[in-house]
């Protein structure tokens, strides 16, 4: 096993851990009534998006048109019949290190958090079930696919020879999934939150975060795996993965401190949610751009997402739709912003390629094309099945069982007994 190998497990496993951090994030900022609900909704996904990853998901991410076992269209969809169940990645004499199992793993991770992210928006009203039936569709109709068109790629002295069609034809930077993972959720996210509506008594601040300290554990771990997140892109320790990894500090911090100084102008105090959300987005932002920025515009980046996040997140009470924790204001905005942020500052191997370096907005226009195409992609087919699902087998849970509290409702248990005063505050 070669150092390579060691590295993809071990930011394979720090990605996997995102997951439950996810959980707790989300968990920390729902009623007291429905924890158990929101975190099995993390759980879950790790469950059947592994199961869907390791019989077809991998073989449809990663088709190779050049075998003979590829049916589809190359660029756009297609399966590799020898990838199905991971076989044809077993026992093959190229892959005695076992390199080609550990991307596959590395890249499962990825499948697993990017749906866990949408069930933020659906918090407090959403059936378990049919929410597991929405994660095994869109992870076939929507983020296999996409990761085809953005993640499944060779290159060739530093130019892309093969691959997937918005890399390959349009030329879209993406180093660690801003437009597969942040943007493709964040749509979701917004289809999902139309389709199901608003929750019981919605206004602002009606629905506050019954354990910030949950949210902050959350966070802390969600901030720890994301280094294996976008470090682990590069899929070999050298150069560009110190960068991804410096660069992911740089704009966590400047998420952090420039959302709770906006908090503390336009709202008088800085919130401990607050700098969480602000770290988170400062990471979603660098994810796509973590391999071709500098420190400091990293830093940058944090700085000026924090401040729009934490402006977009109450976007919803003036539109009208209920994103409940956020995903459209964090991981949608954040993501465009930091996908857009590479056409104006980015650079490859020293040579800049953005706005500002080269006065052409050629690379502006191709991560624009990026952003558009994954966003409305994923917007229309969430909302597809979304609306789908909620005319068969229903999607939201009766309002009686909402206010009740989904936990108890859906699963029997719940995470305190009545008697604990989080229980009587937060229901």
């Amino acid at each position: 096993m070669n150092d390579s190998t060691m590295f993809l497990i071990f930011c394979g496993a720090l990605v996997l851990f995102m997951t439950p951090g996810l959980a707790f994030f989300y968990g920390g900022l729902v009623r007291a009534s429905s924890v158990v609900s929101m975190m099995m909704m993390s759980f879950g996904s790790i469950g059947l998006i592994s199961i869907l990853w390791m019989i077809y998901g991998y073989a449809v991410s990663f088709s190779n048109a050049g075998t003979g076992n590829f049916v589809g269209i190359d660029g756009i969809i297609g399966i590799d019949l020898n990838q199905i169940g991971l076989s044809g990645l077993v026992g093959d004499p190229a892959n005695t290190d076992g390199s080609q199992l550990a991307f596959a793993g590395f890249q499962g991770t990825f499948a697993i958090i990017t749906v866990a992210l949408i069930s933020g928006a659906i918090a407090d009203r959403a059936k378990f079930g049919s929410w597991m039936v929405f994660a095994g569709l869109w992870a076939t109709l929507v983020y296999f696919p996409v990761a085809s068109w953005v993640f499944n790629f060779t290159s060739k002295d530093g130019v892309v020879v093969d691959g997937g069609w918005l890399v390959k034809d349009i030329g879209l930077l993406d180093f660690a999934g801003g437009t597969v993972v942040e943007i493709a959720s964040g749509a979701s996210a917004l289809a999902l939150a139309l389709v199901l509506g608003k929750r019981f008594g919605f206004r602002k601040g009606m629905h506050a975060p019954h354990n910030v300290p949950l949210t902050l554990i959350g966070a802390g771990i969600l901030w720890f795996g994301w280094f294996g997140f976008n470090a682990g892109s590069e899929l070999v320790a050298d150069g560009t993965a110190s960068l991804a990894f410096v660069n992911t500090l740089a704009a966590g911090v400047g998420g952090l401190i420039a959302w709770a100084s906006y908090e503390k102008l336009a709202h008088g105090k800085p919130t401990a949610v607050g700098a969480a959300s602000g770290a988170v987005s400062g990471m979603v932002a660098i994810t796509p751009s973590c391999g071709f920025l500098s420190p400091i515009w990293s830093l940058v980046l944090g700085l000026i997402v924090g401040v729009i996040c934490g402006s977009a997140v109450e976007w919803k009470f003036f539109l009208g739709y209920d994103d409940s924790l956020d995903v459209v204001g964090i991981h949608l905005v954040g993501g465009i912003i930091g996908t857009l942020f590479i056409g104006l500052v980015g650079q490859i191997g020293g040579v800049g390629v953005g706005l500002l370096q080269t006065g052409s907005a050629a690379q502006l226009g191709k991560q624009a094309i990026g952003v558009v195409v994954v966003g409305l992609y994923a917007f229309i087919a969430s909302y597809i099945l979304g609306w789908l699902i909620q005319k068969t087998i229903g999607f939201r849970v009766k309002s009686t069982d909402e206010i009740a509290g989904v936990d108890l409702v859906m699963h029997g248990e719940s995470a305190y007994s009545k008697s604990d005063p989080r229980w009587s505050r937060s229901n």
